[in-house]
């Protein structure tokens, strides 16, 4: 056996990793990969075990409130230069559109649906951008059509089967979650945003703002004995599910294909199904199984669409 490959004697250190290959693109690209795949579709979980302590708005002003003010103060500090007017409330109508209306209202759904589910129907927000597209003449090709024709067959099936028909507020919310991330992604695209990771760190400030004023309008409170499970939920969410995972997608944007960079739609939902089946109970109907399949399906069709087009 060559010797390189030979485990460590027991009690040994393991070598320090060559500070090139922490370095090197390909080594990037997979970490990247993993935050988006991985760190995305648990986010989905912590925020069921977060919900067990916060109430769902009130919670996504405090997720991202935080991880917004980290991040644009730490920009600032590196000199980077604050958005202009334009910039700001262009952010802010973004922000609330998709962190806002779009996150918060997954979070509310939580709290009557499978984290699981949610995921998969957070998932169809391809489908309703490409529909969205049509606003602005951008016609769907053959393919992209039979996509959509799939993919909405298949949030039809996800609605009507046993996960979701028995909480009809939720399912509605997860829909409306849907359509709001897809339309502020469209629209925002023909937009003066703010460059980079600070048009990140702005939609996140406005997301959390308006979160806040929801929550207050409603009525929500901060838990007064928060549980241990529902804070380090919570410590996740900004940490890895904020920072962490939306650097990684803003470097995997630069680096790579964006066929690749928004393939996390299509590894979420499974990640977030498998983690609250294994640690929440969380059952999965059959029913549930293949309208997940239809609708990743769907998504991929208009994906391949997309690309052909630009051949």
């Amino acid at each position: 056996m060559n010797a390189s490959l030979q485990p460590p004697p027991s009690g040994a250190a393991l070598p320090p990793l060559p500070r090139s290959l922490l370095a090197s693109p390909s080594v990037l690209v997979a970490l990247a990969l993993f935050a988006v795949y991985v760190i995305w579709g648990s986010t989905y979980f912590a925020i069921r075990i977060a919900l067990d302590s916060w109430p769902p708005f009130l919670l996504g002003a405090v997720r991202f409130a935080v991880a917004g003010g980290a991040l644009y103060g730490w920009l600032r500090l590196r000199g980077t230069p604050p958005p202009t007017r334009r910039q700001w409330l262009n952010a802010a109508l973004t922000g609330t559109l998709l962190l806002g209306v779009g996150n918060g209202l997954a979070c509310f759904a939580e709290q009557s649906v499978a984290s699981g589910l949610a995921a998969v129907a957070v998932a169809s927000m391809p489908l309703f951008a490409a529909a969205f597209g049509l606003i602005y003449q951008e016609w769907p090709s053959r393919l992209e059509w039979i996509g959509l024709a799939v993919g909405f067959a298949g949030v039809i099936l996800l609605n009507l089967g046993n996960g979701m028909s028995g909480a009809p507020l939720g399912a509605i919310a997860l829909v409306v979650a849907a359509t709001a991330w897809a339309f502020g992604s469209v629209w925002s695209r023909r937009r003066d945003m703010p460059p980079a990771s600070m048009n990140t760190a702005a939609q996140m400030i406005s997301g959390g703002v308006a979160l806040t004023l929801v929550s207050v309008i409603l009525g929500e409170h901060p838990p007064s004995r928060p549980s241990a499970a529902s804070m380090l939920a919570l410590g996740y969410l900004v940490v890895f599910g904020s920072l962490v995972a939306f650097t990684a997608y803003l470097y995997l944007l630069k680096h790579v294909r964006a066929v690749l960079a928004t393939s996390y739609a299509y590894v979420n939902p499974p990640v977030a199904v498998l983690l609250g089946a294994l640690f929440l109970g969380e059952q999965v109907h059959p029913g549930d199984v293949v309208a997940m399949a239809v609708i990743l399906s769907g998504v991929a069709l208009i994906t391949l669409g997309k690309v052909r087009k630009r051949v």
